[in-house]
């Protein structure tokens, strides 16, 4: 039997695009439910394209009620992916699904994580301190912003004449091929 993968996501969705790619028609899981706390997100929309159902929900129905976990338990969620979440998820969510709920950061973590560091102002951060490498983290999701356990690093080069821009495109390219692979082989792991 598929299992099911539920995607949380604010904004435009490409990485929930690929992931909802690589597992259309796919053995081991399917995207069954993409969720999300902005109505006007564009992940929405690409949800549509791919006959996933979405979910809106508020601060206060994430956080003060359990209408969001009953969602995913009757959805008969297995693995929840964060792609491009921002709000920190609260404990009852965590417990519900202990350690089976990703993440995926545009940083080598521990550096360039915590509250505030996503998007480009990591990328601005890894300039300005002129590191020589990026990258991305996929970690468990815990209490903590970017703190869980890490499942896999991959790094790329910062170039000298590096923009926030330049850097996100070649990011980017290691989100859209490692991502859907490490949750391919978390699913695989599940009983």
């Amino acid at each position: 039997m598929k299992k099911k993968i539920a995607i949380f996501a604010s904004g435009s969705g490409t990485n929930a695009e690929k992931i909802m790619s690589h597992f259309e028609n796919h053995e081991v899981g399917e995207v069954a439910l993409v969720l999300s706390n902005k109505p006007d997100a564009y992940v929405l929309e690409r949800a549509i394209k791919f006959n996933v159902p979405t979910h809106v929900f508020t601060r206060d129905s994430l956080n003060n009620s359990s209408q969001v976990i009953d969602l995913l338990i009757d959805a008969g969620i297995s693995l929840v992916v964060l792609a491009g979440f921002l709000w920190l998820l609260p404990a009852d969510l965590i417990r519900a699904f202990p350690d089976r709920i990703v993440n995926i950061h545009p940083a080598l973590l521990p550096q360039y994580g915590g509250k505030g560091m996503y998007g480009k102002y990591v990328h601005e951060a890894v300039i300005k301190n002129h590191e020589k490498e990026s990258g991305i983290s996929i970690h468990y999701v815990n209490e903590v912003y970017d703190d869980g356990k890490i499942v896999l690093q991959e790094k790329c080069e910062v170039k000298p004449d590096d923009t926030p821009e330049s850097l996100a495109q070649r990011i980017h390219q290691l989100e859209h091929k490692y991502y859907p692979q490490v949750i391919e082989k978390l699913l695989q792991g599940l009983n």
